[in-house]
């Protein structure tokens, strides 16, 4: 396995014993257990089974709700272990929801909301894996998002639509975005808007959610759903947080989860280059092996010295945010995402390339990482709009949309 260098960048305990632990659970899933939930675009059951038995799905919770306590340090070396075991970015994903969409709970739900699914989601018995916010006209503009909750008595009414809702089929919770003021109500765009619990298996017997599923060339076992609200109710109690402020809450803890999404992206270059190089060493041409040959191991070993470089940011600045050193975490989470992504573009792209045309078979499994690699320029967050936020909060250019 492709291996980061580490000399400046040192794990802590606590890191290495995560690293250890994932590793081990990732080895009893090899290539073709990956390549076969791709081909036929089955959730990896079998696999998110095995960390929710073992407790990683409550690495977020605290141990008072029967959690593991752990903070962005350990999770971004859970994830980028993860997606470099074997799975890549799709495997990572496929957990990931899990994993964050109880923070939004465990920093502003009720304390009976709190006590009640916390531990269930721990355990492993519970999950949370879908969040639904993105909306046929509010893609990266959040605060234009057209889904309405209005209070009848002790109820709230939901209404409306979402796109690009993940994992929604194997969730028994969605925590869910929508305006609880109209937008020409508030002061500010970003005021109004509220968060709710739903439970996906009440909402589908109400008969006040449907499914579509859209399909994807890419993170296949990674199901999509555009999903419509028709007159759901929940309960007066659903409401995480407080009324109005939900993108505000949507906002806090966004730079931490940037830097797991950019430490998946390590690993998934990790990796393609690990498939590269054991390609290169192996394949020979000419009575020698390919590897040998610079325009093979030149573009590997630069798609290597961007992963390592994008690695170091992505560390540091996750060991920052857990130390409460004063930093402006924003930029460091936005800059970690970016590098990260476009290392792992050039790492999938280096693999392909020295497949040769085999790059494109299935069978080793190099196109399937391009695909995803092309994914992370895309999600949670365009390049583009991260060197929008670069350009505005770091080097102070107007404004620019």
């Amino acid at each position: 396995m492709a291996e980061f260098l580490g000399g400046s960048l040192e794990l802590s305990q606590s890191q290495r014993l995560v690293r250890k632990s994932i590793r081990e659970i990732c080895a009893n899933f090899d290539r073709e257990y990956w390549r076969e939930r791709s081909s036929e675009g089955e959730y990896p059951h079998e696999f998110v089974d095995v960390l929710a038995e073992e407790g990683w799905m409550g690495a977020l919770i605290p141990a008072e709700y029967g959690g593991a306590g752990m903070g962005t340090p350990e999770t971004v070396v859970m994830m980028e272990e993860i997606a470099a075991g074997g799975g890549g970015f799709a495997a990572a994903q496929a957990v990931h929801g899990g994993i964050y969409n109880s923070v939004p709970l465990v920093k502003y739900g009720s304390e009976s909301m709190k006590e009640d699914l916390l531990p269930r989601v721990a355990d492993g018995e519970a999950s949370i894996q879908a969040f639904g916010l993105t909306e046929p006209n509010a893609g990266s503009d959040s605060t234009s998002i057209e889904t309405r909750a209005e209070k009848e008595g002790d109820e709230w009414v939901v209404t409306g639509q979402k796109i690009w809702t993940s994992r929604v089929d194997v969730s028994d919770y969605l925590v869910l975005v929508a305006r609880t003021t109209p937008k020409d109500e508030v002061e500010k765009r970003t005021r109004g808007i509220s968060m709710f619990l739903v439970d996906v298996e009440d909402a589908v017997e109400q008969g006040a959610l449907e499914m579509d599923h859209i399909d994807k060339s890419a993170s296949e076992f990674v199901h999509s759903f555009q999903l419509y609200f028709d007159g759901l109710r929940l309960p007066e109690d659903a409401l995480i947080g407080e009324e109005g402020q939900g993108f505000y809450q949507v906002l806090d803890g966004l730079n931490e989860e940037r830097l797991v999404i950019a430490a998946e992206c390590l690993g998934l270059g990790r990796l393609a280059i690990d498939r590269g190089v054991s390609y290169a060493n192996e394949r020979e041409v000419f009575g020698t092996a390919i590897g040998a040959n610079q325009a093979i191991q030149h573009p590997l070993a630069e798609a290597f010295a961007r992963l390592q470089a994008a690695r170091q940011l992505t560390y540091a600045a996750a060991n920052q945010s857990a130390s409460g050193e004063s930093v402006d975490l924003g930029a460091y989470a936005n800059m970690a995402k970016f590098l990260s992504a476009d290392a792992a573009f050039e790492a999938a792209d280096a693999a392909v390339q020295t497949h040769g045309g085999f790059g494109v078979a299935t069978e080793y499994d190099v196109e399937r990482y391009f695909r995803e690699a092309r994914l992370t320029r895309l999600v949670p967050i365009t390049q583009q709009l991260v060197l929008n936020y670069i350009g505005e909060k770091v080097l102070g250019l107007p404004r620019s949309y």
